[in-house]
């Protein structure tokens, strides 16, 4: 297949996303407190890639007739952070605060199933 422009620009716009978003980009670098505490931020990276050309043909032989053009988008969105303290580690979410009821009891069932947890751990102690 021959070798057409269109090729080179995606190519190249491809390769600009590829030096953009990298495994940093989604588990960023740890960030240590005086404390003891390490912080690791956990991103969702969304992007979108078009292209496209056309040649055109042409009344004079050594003139290109081609026209093209490519496109691309990220969205880099916070969406965690990993906690890290001795031997504990949590994931801590950062998410909108729940806008219904239902979405605030769903959010309450872990930390109600942890402290069923805890009383039955002391219950047999």
């Amino acid at each position: 297949m021959d070798n057409r422009p269109i090729s080179d620009l995606m190519e190249t716009t491809m390769q600009k996303m590829r030096d953009m978003i990298d495994a940093n980009t989604i588990v960023g670098e740890p960030i240590s407190t005086p404390d003891g505490i390490t912080l690791i931020p956990v991103s969702k990276v969304s992007f979108g890639f078009a292209g496209g050309g056309s040649d055109f043909s042409q009344k004079q032989e050594h003139k290109s007739g081609f026209g093209g053009g490519t496109g691309a988008g990220v969205n880099i969105t916070p969406v965690a952070f990993v906690v890290a303290k001795g031997d504990d580690v949590e994931m801590l979410y950062i998410t909108p605060p729940a806008s219904t009821t239902v979405d605030r009891i769903i959010e309450t069932v872990p930390e109600v199933m942890d402290k069923i947890g805890e009383f039955l751990n002391k219950e047999k102690e």
